[in-house]
């Protein structure tokens, strides 16, 4: 039987306590294969956020299990997790995070160089090959569009060769057209690389690339839709928007 990649069991996640405490996941479980690309979506306040974070050790839960492969996340020291995070998890945000005075190749290697390693040129070489911009690998930041940009922030999460790769709202911020093309990337990461990937998004469109969709909704799992469509998965959330809380 294969291992899950990451497997998330009974979580739950409160805000403050007493009459002013907020649950934004409740018993939640979900399990992630390895090499598959999951997409969640939900309304906002659904809890997507808090998942992706919990998943990615950004957060603890008050309480459920958490496990990357075999390894317990609930249970370990700030030190011990943070060491995770930087070998096992990659994290794409929606803001590409780049620094602007450091080339392409220097900003792939900078999660290398923080953990005390002197990544070969060759190593950085080929995960910025990986992702289509080894030709610009000397460039900057502002020499770079937002898509190119994007892909090098996703070349800095792919060089510790992370157990699962996360994604929040990774194409929010651009346009349909180098959107599709980063979607179509990670597409090939997870079929030609067996790289496993969840994203947070929005869009029914940037959804329809992943292989299964979950919903959520209040913090609840609520459905899921296996090789989605944009039109599938449209018809969902306007479903999900006009059903009462």
């Amino acid at each position: 039987m294969t291992r899950d990649a990451m497997r998330l069991h009974r979580v739950v996640r409160t805000f403050g306590s007493g009459d002013a405490a907020v649950t934004a996941l409740h018993d939640l479980s979900l399990s992630f294969a390895p090499g598959t690309f999951t997409a969640v979506m939900g309304p906002s306040g659904s809890g997507k956020s808090t998942l992706l974070q919990c998943a990615a050790g950004l957060d603890r839960p008050t309480s459920g299990s958490v496990l990357l492969g075999d390894t317990e996340l609930t249970t370990l020291s700030e030190n011990r997790l943070t060491r995770l995070r930087r070998d096992r998890i990659g994290f794409v945000f929606q803001a590409y995070n780049l620094l602007p005075t450091l080339t392409a190749e220097q900003n792939v290697a900078l999660p290398l160089r923080l953990a005390g390693r002197r990544p070969a040129r060759s190593e950085v070489r080929d995960v910025l090959a990986r992702v289509g911009l080894v030709d610009r690998a000397r460039h900057r930041p502002g020499e770079l569009s937002g898509g190119q940009q994007q892909r090098v922030a996703i070349a800095r999460a792919l060089i510790t060769r992370p157990d699962v790769l996360f994604g929040d709202e990774p194409t929010g911020a651009l346009d349909s057209a180098t959107g599709r093309t980063v979607l179509r990337m990670l597409r090939g990461l997870a079929d030609d690389e067996r790289q496993t990937i969840v994203m947070v998004t929005h869009d029914p469109v940037a959804a329809s690339h992943a292989d299964r969709v979950v919903f959520l909704a209040d913090g609840r799992l609520a459905g899921a839709l296996d090789a989605p469509s944009a039109e599938a998965v449209a018809a969902e959330m306007t479903r999900m928007a006009a059903t009462p809380c």
